[in-house]
């Protein structure tokens, strides 16, 4: 991610813009997060980050992630786009309006669509069905062949991929609320409203879905589970709670998605804790210091937490333990992780994929892309994982190496 500085100004307004999201159009909030900064960077103001030329060196011999292909799409100057993969397809949107299904093995693109709409959100993909989301708050949903099933209008901007689970679709907005549509039509079923504090930091947490609810973490720190169907509240659980003296202090927003398996679900806020419940009713098994905007994964043994400043810390699924950290990645920002085997799969600003040992955490490989940030979490394909760029690259790598 290039060099960017901001002056303090800039920095409360874009903070406060975090709890503005139905300021009137022609507005565009999207334009806000063209300053491109983690949470991380908001606070450490115009630091230069300065990364050890031994950490470098040993990077660059590590073996290289074979690349399996790549192809490219539209900039995305503002929003983060997650690559999906469903049923023998993998599909890439773009900010300009293009949503593309492309071949797992070849990365051929199988259709295109360019629409007039500016995509801020997706890809979302299942049961036949391929959705994104705009800065204006409408979600556009079309089938594998990429013909228009229906749009639908909700509140504000979507900044995360819609999600489809047994004929029901969910969409959460910037303004704390989350949505469930009726997979055939796209008319409004039910809808949530999560808390909202006047300080907040605009971020693309998403939902889980699983076992017929759905589970979303929200500012300051709480982590609330609903029924997929009719949208009433099962629990709330805390993952974290405000600390400090000054707002800025106090702000613990889980900004990132769950992390679910069949028994627990895990979550972790950014200046707070990671924490993770029983599913069923949200009692808490363990809650450890942590902060992260970014996100975590989890396997039958660890859950895995991509830290702030550059740290991929590794727990024990069941007792919290910390089991390994690793600092020397080469960047100070990293993506979400993804699991994958007995890998963990990390991206960061500087366009670079990693691939861990999942055990010890030690870097086994390490490819480039194009130079430019990725920003969210790698996807797993048949052969391997594909990412996306923040200039529009889709590259698809190898876990044969």
């Amino acid at each position: 991610m290039p060099e960017r500085s901001i002056s303090v100004w800039g920095l409360a307004l874009t903070l406060l813009l975090g709890g503005c999201s139905n300021l009137p159009l022609p507005f565009d909030p999207r334009m806000f997060d063209s300053l491109g900064y983690q949470i991380a960077e908001l606070f450490e103001g115009e630091e230069k980050e300065i990364i050890d030329e031994a950490e470098l060196e040993a990077l660059n011999a590590l073996d290289e992630i074979p690349l399996l292909w790549k192809t490219r799409i539209g900039d995305s100057d503002m929003a983060s786009f997650l690559v999906a993969f469903e049923n023998d397809a993998v599909y890439v949107a773009d900010e300009d309006g293009q949503l593309t299904r492309l071949d797992p093995l070849t990365g051929e693109k199988v259709w295109e669509i360019k629409t007039k709409n500016p995509f801020s959100a997706g890809v979302g993909a299942g049961e036949g069905m391929v959705l994104v989301g705009s800065s204006k708050g409408e979600v556009f949903a079309f089938n594998e062949s990429g013909h228009t099933l229906w749009k639908s209008q909700v509140s504000s901007e979507i900044l995360s991929p819609p999600q489809i689970k047994e004929n029901m679709v969910v969409v959460r907005t910037t303004d704390g609320r989350v949505y469930g549509l009726d997979a055939l039509d796209g008319k409004r079923k039910w809808f949530f409203q999560g808390a909202t504090p006047a300080l907040t930091v605009r971020s693309s947490a998403g939902v889980a879905i699983t076992q017929g609810a759905v589970f979303a973490g929200f500012a300051g720190g709480k982590l609330v589970g609903m029924s997929l169907f009719t949208g009433n509240v099962g629990w709330e659980a805390v993952v974290s709670q405000p600390r400090g003296v000054t707002e800025l202090e106090r702000m613990t927003d889980i900004t990132s998605s769950p992390a679910i398996d069949d028994r627990l679900i895990c979550a972790v806020a950014y200046q707070g804790r990671v924490a993770c419940f029983q599913i069923i009713d949200g009692t808490q098994i363990w809650a450890r210091e942590s902060s992260s905007s970014e996100g975590l994964a989890m396997d039958s043994d660890y859950v895995y937490v991509s830290e702030e400043k550059g740290v991929l810390a590794a727990y024990d699924k069941r007792s919290g333990a910390g089991m390994w950290k690793q600092v020397k990645l080469g960047s100070k920002n990293l993506t979400a992780p993804l699991v994958t085997s007995q890998y963990v799969v990390i991206g960061d600003d500087k366009g670079y994929v990693n691939i861990l040992r999942n055990y010890d955490g030690v870097v086994l490989a390490r490819a480039a892309t194009d130079g430019s940030a990725i920003l969210s979490r790698p996807q797993r394909i048949p052969e391997g994982f594909v990412v996306q760029s923040a200039e529009g690259g889709v590259f698809a790598f190898s876990t044969q190496f």
